[in-house]
């Protein structure tokens, strides 16, 4: 009806650079599967505790293995989506992961959990996050952390319906939850399958939306694509400071964050908030994330990357000091207030600066490589704060280490800077 009444806004859109509607497939899967795979796993680790007693220490070990199987896979997801690109890893991951959350719903013990979520894991790595990200960054050179962060707003959003999916377990229990969850992305598997593209140049395009025939002088920006892309390789990016100095950049951050989409959940009911509140405070946080992701993106693209980082990793360490201390819903506000900042600032700019500084060709397996580390430091981490929260009913310690590493990872941001294109 809509299209009907307005027939030149149709045309424009069916009509517009196709990495744009990737843009916006890839906002759509992002919030699903993060709902399920990040966001919303805080919920399901009070549930379980709460419907088989399991100790967070036991609840935690299947995150950490999940994170051991990602450290030894990641590296081989990253060649994968290079080799066969991002669009088939897309269909075959959403298929694992929805196996994997049907039987997550058939679980009655400990081992069971830990299988369901190893497959769900593995689904998560071949066709969610890093698919979805390296198909966006094939597609923009110059808009790419603009590109980058509407598309990673999804995990923001998918922060926004974490109390929807707290209220379904609520209402219908975590079976239930998860069988329907399942099917879903069963279901999604197919379109999304043909609706991802690999690269612009498959369909004779080019990045951004340029032609071969523009004048090169009317496109935005000009001055800064006179430089020719980078194209590094995998072992040509190791030798270089930056990759190590953004790794580690990264992994200072990440490590938190994914301890938290654990711990958090559990943190915020122990100081007395209700599950639901708990997903409040969650969805909060993730409605100021979304307009400093797109802030940060569209300054990514304008201003130098380090300084940017820094600023919001300085962010993200305030805020896991507060959440270290916090015994109130003021203290969790708080929390959730910087955290918002933090995290949507940091997100789309950790990865466009790969992409900057090292190029299309092999991006998903330098990501992949970079993953290697962190996935171990993060079989660590979860693990460690589950450990000591049943030793002291605590999470002041493991939450400040944290908050300690992030500052550490700020400062070594600001030594990254862009590598000399290789001779090849």
């Amino acid at each position: 009806m809509f299209f009907s009444l307005y027939p030149e806004v149709y045309h424009r859109i069916r009509n517009s650079f196709y990495g744009w509607k990737l843009v916006g497939i890839s906002l759509f899967t992002l919030t699903f599967s993060a709902l399920v795979s990040f966001q919303g796993v805080g919920t399901f680790v009070v549930t379980l505790e709460r419907h088989f007693g399991w100790s967070r220490t036991i609840l935690s070990g299947a995150f950490s293995l999940t994170r051991a199987q990602g450290a030894a896979l990641g590296p081989i997801e990253g060649v994968l989506i290079d080799r066969f690109g991002p669009r088939r890893m897309v269909f075959i991951g959403f298929l694992i992961m929805g196996l994997g959350f049907v039987l997550f719903g058939l679980i009655h013990n400990a081992w069971h959990f830990y299988i369901t979520f190893v497959i769900i894991s593995l689904g998560a790595g071949l066709g969610g996050w890093l698919a979805v990200i390296a198909a966006v960054n094939n597609w923009f050179i110059r808009h790419r952390a603009l590109a980058l962060s509407i598309s990673m707003s999804g995990t923001h959003l998918a922060g926004l319906l974490v109390p929807i999916l707290a209220i379904s377990i609520e209402s219908f229990g975590f079976r239930a939850a998860a069988i329907v969850i399942g099917v879903i992305l069963l279901i999604l598997a197919i379109p999304l399958g043909r609706v991802v593209r690999n690269f612009p140049e498959e369909y004779g395009l080019l990045p951004d939306g340029d032609t071969n025939d523009s004048p090169k002088e009317d496109l935005p920006h000009y001055e800064a694509s006179k430089e020719p892309e980078p194209s590094f390789t995998l072992r040509e990016a190791l030798r270089t400071r930056s990759f190590w100095f953004i790794a580690i950049a990264h992994i200072a951050s990440a490590v938190p964050i994914v301890t938290l989409s654990i711990h958090l959940v559990p943190k915020l009911t122990d100081i007395g908030l209700s599950l639901s509140m708990a997903g409040v405070i969650v969805a909060t946080s993730t409605i100021i994330a979304i307009p400093f992701q797109f802030l940060s993106g569209y300054l990514g693209d304008r201003i130098p990357k380090p300084p940017l980082i820094f600023f919001f990793l300085i962010i993200q360490s305030a805020s896991l000091f507060v959440i270290a201390q916090a015994q109130s819903l003021s203290g969790a506000i708080l929390y959730a207030a910087l955290f918002g900042i933090a995290f949507g600032g940091r997100m789309p700019l950790l990865f466009s600066i790969r992409g900057e500084y090292f190029g299309r060709k092999s991006f998903s397996t330098i990501m992949g490589m970079s993953q290697l580390p962190s996935n171990l430091l993060m079989i660590v981490a979860p693990l460690f704060a589950g450990y000591m929260f049943d030793k002291t009913h605590s999470y002041f310690v493991p939450f400040t280490v944290f908050a300690l590493f992030n500052l550490l990872g700020a400062s070594l941001i600001l030594f990254a800077k862009k590598p000399q294109i290789p001779q090849h």
